[in-house]
């Protein structure tokens, strides 16, 4: 049997989104395969008997758990349509690739000073000047999500080794701290999702994690139509069809990509918890992926 849209999904979060997004198939006529940890195994044995098929793919799995990656390169062989193709996610995953890039496309980012991998480099370089970066700089790795490995305010070279030696094989970049413009009121920091062309700019709050859509009226107000130009801009570099960034807006009205690309989009609804993303951007998101699905 070959069905149109096969999810693999393993996060009992996504247990919403899933239900709106079989809604808005079904709504099309179209089928769907879910694969979650406990049908993994019967699914890629009947992916080899050639009992079934699929012909459009979402990998919401495998970066947590690898047992899904022969799905994946099945998908990929067999040339399933990805949201987002294994190798991109891998490329757009790496902080320190993604901002290099950012650069060349004109993307305005932190200052940034990128370390080598400490097994490679155990010793800072001996002239390194931290001064640009501030009084107080954001150490992360590389690679990585969530804030794992984090540190927000650094001060010192002690902090830095210790950093590294906690991921010792990946990069590591030191990041001045952005300070955000106040616009209505609140910090001009967003968050923004992408989905395949469609832009969905949100005030994000750095302390609480809570999403507002920005509204047309405020993007013509305070003037945040560049927060669309800018993230197609990153979707053009990373080549993923959904994504989320932060973004924020100076004083000197910057617009600086803060966290570049985040490839597992949270999709809780924000009915069902205060940091969830706003209900009617997860079922846009879904109908979105429909209308991909049947085209």
């Amino acid at each position: 049997m070959k069905f149109d849209f096969c999810l693999a999904w393993n996060w009992e979060y996504d247990a919403d989104f899933v239900a709106i997004l079989r809604e808005a198939l079904h709504s099309r006529g179209l089928s769907m395969l879910e694969i979650t940890p406990e049908t993994l195994a019967n699914t890629l044995e009947a992916l080899k008997r050639e009992e079934v098929d699929f012909s459009f793919f979402l990998d919401r799995a495998s970066e947590a758990d690898e047992a899904f990656l022969p799905l994946v390169q099945w998908a990929e062989m067999r040339g399933a349509r990805c949201i987002n193709p294994h190798e991109r996610s891998l490329h757009a995953m790496n902080k320190a690739s993604m901002h290099l890039e950012f650069i060349t496309a004109g993307i305005h980012t932190p200052y940034t000073i990128i370390l080598p991998p400490y097994h490679e480099a155990p010793s800072l370089p001996p002239f390194l000047d931290l001064s640009p970066l501030g009084d107080k700089f954001t150490i992360k790795p590389a690679h990585g999500g969530g804030g794992e490995g984090v540190i927000t305010e650094a001060t010192s070279l002690e902090s830095i080794q210790a950093c590294r030696q906690e991921f010792p094989a990946d990069f590591y970049l030191l990041q001045a701290q952005v300070v955000p413009a106040i616009r209505g009121e609140r910090p001009a920091w967003f968050r923004v999702l992408f989905c395949r062309g469609r832009v969905y700019p949100c005030w994000w709050d750095t302390r609480t994690h809570i999403y507002t859509p920005v509204t047309r009226r405020e993007e013509r107000s305070f003037r945040l139509s560049p927060l669309r130009e800018t993230t197609q801009r990153i979707a053009q570099v990373c080549g993923l069809g959904m994504f989320s960034t932060e973004i924020a807006l100076t004083e000197e009205d910057l617009f600086v990509a803060v966290d570049y690309v985040n490839d597992q989009i949270d999709l809780r609804l924000k009915s069902k918890a205060d940091d969830g993303v706003p209900d009617e951007i997860v079922r846009d998101i879904a109908h979105r992926l429909a209308e991909l699905a049947s085209s």
